[in-house]
């Protein structure tokens, strides 16, 4: 008898991008949780944020079903991907296995994170400080990305993590980089939108910042723009624009 082959690909670069972005651009996905008096999978959808580490960040009410499950069982699965036109099977989508954390509301991550989810969900700000919701950290273990027919890979979560800068200028500066750039340039996200996501013009803003990439909103529609390397200087961050989409003096 003759192995049967494998319909796992080996895990390339072109892959490890393509799940990263599925990930970073999606506005919601399907969050998967283990119900704790059924002991069924339960699915919903919850919108999605992420942290400057490469983590995934949920909102959450108490009331919710899925955060009652995740305080009892701290696995989760989350689905990320849109179908686009024709058999929604040819279309990319990535799921994402997790441990969710809660962040707690004295942190100094809940004020990074709260900056960080609405400038991604603007309408969020209508009940984000509501004392009964709160944020979870969802923190990749092992992913399974199928990038289309006879496209499947496995990852495992370090190659979602975004390394910290210990020594530079920029990590925990985010948020001011980000407003810094947008001050300046305020042209730059129409450009890197169009000329480096292929997307339509529109009223394009910057809304996201870590050292792998930068995120893009315009009404309903989020894009992901990956440097291709993690900066880690201010100065880095405005010469790789420079060197891109639009010189930055």
């Amino acid at each position: 008898m003759t192995d049967k082959p494998s319909v796992i690909r080996e895990t390339d670069d072109e892959a490890r991008g393509l799940a990263r972005r599925l990930l970073r651009s999606a506005r919601y996905v399907a969050l998967a949780v283990i119900d704790p008096q059924t002991r069924f999978p339960s699915v919903s959808r919850v919108l999605l944020g992420t942290d400057t580490d490469g983590s995934a960040v949920i909102l959450v009410s108490a009331l919710s079903a899925h955060t009652r499950a995740l305080e009892a069982d701290q696995r989760a699965s989350l689905l990320a991907g849109e179908p686009g036109k024709g058999d929604p099977l040819a279309h990319p989508r990535l799921t994402l296995q997790c441990i969710a954390e809660p962040v707690e509301r004295s942190s100094p991550a809940h004020d990074r994170l709260r900056s960080r989810f609405i400038a991604r969900h603007p309408k969020a700000k209508l009940y984000i400080d509501f004392p009964d919701f709160r944020f979870f950290r969802l923190i990749p273990q092992s992913a399974s990305l199928n990038g289309g027919f006879g496209r499947a890979y496995l990852l495992p979560g370090e190659d979602f993590r975004i390394t910290p800068e210990p020594t530079g200028d920029f990590s925990g500066r985010e948020l001011e980089l980000l407003q810094d750039l947008v001050s300046t340039k305020p042209e730059l996200a129409q450009r890197v939108a169009t000329q480096h996501c292929g997307q339509k013009p529109g009223r394009w803003a910057f809304c996201g910042l870590d050292r792998a990439g930068i995120d893009l909103i315009s009404g309903d529609l989020l894009v992901r723009y990956d440097f291709g390397h993690h900066i880690g200087s201010q100065a880095e961050l405005y010469s790789m624009f420079a060197n891109t989409a639009y010189p930055i003096p």
